[in-house]
């Protein structure tokens, strides 16, 4: 089935025989992708809004996956449903998802997994998981026009993270290959505009800055 490479990643990463729910499913393509590749025998997707959810109903239907992919109209984790174990979100900024799950945070005792990929605020989101019990088992890049996303993988647990760890990425740090380098090395061009910018009342945030640039410096050594 044709599926763009970002939701590909998110839908490899679910782990074989949970039962997941992916908040703002859009058109549906991960569920159904999750049961025509994967193998799934039972996924939800929920969107809060009509127009998406009318053409996911359309893809499921022309797939076939109507008895497997359950469709409802939802805010967030008002769709969690019994059973369900693992939660999906792309395509969103990294304040919104952090509110989904703040907002229903007593449906998280049963949630397992988490695979996000925040349109931004991406430290913001690792902090709120980290806060709500959860610990970061993967970190993956991709690229896809021109764009590298970053999809973050959180499983329940408790563990401590320096502030270089965290910035860095503890598991996206220790990957050497080209598409982790030309992540950082934008991030740095980044952090360096920013720095100039900077009115000098800004104190801590050039001092935060700084520190910054230095720890993307030193990984990229």
């Amino acid at each position: 089935m044709k599926i763009n490479k970002r939701l590909k990643t998110i839908g490899d990463l679910v782990p074989l025989y949970s039962y997941p729910l992916d908040i703002g499913c859009d058109h549906a393509l991960l569920s159904i992708y999750l049961v025509k590749e994967r193998g799934f025998s039972k996924v939800k997707a929920s969107d809060n809004k009509s127009g998406p959810l009318k053409k996911a109903l359309d893809n499921v239907k022309f797939y076939k996956v109507f008895n497997k992919v359950e469709l409802v109209r939802k805010e967030g984790l008002d769709s969690y449903s019994d059973g369900i174990d693992t939660i999906t979100i792309s395509g969103m900024g990294g304040l919104n998802i952090n509110k989904i799950l703040d907002d229903n945070r007593k449906y998280l005792k049963n949630i397992n997994t988490l695979i996000l990929s925040p349109n931004n605020y991406t430290l913001a989101v690792k902090r709120k998981l980290i806060k709500l019990g959860y610990y970061i088992d993967n970190e993956v890049l991709l690229k896809e026009n021109k764009i590298i996303y970053e999809i973050l993988v959180f499983k329940k647990g408790r563990r401590f993270y320096s502030y270089k760890k965290l910035f860095l990425g503890p598991v996206l740090m220790t990957k050497k290959d080209s598409l982790s380098k030309e992540y950082y090395e934008s991030l740095l061009k980044t952090k360096i505009s920013l720095l100039k910018a900077l009115p000098k009342s800004f104190r801590n945030k050039i001092r935060v800055t700084k520190k910054e640039i230095k720890y993307l410096e030193e990984v990229l050594m």
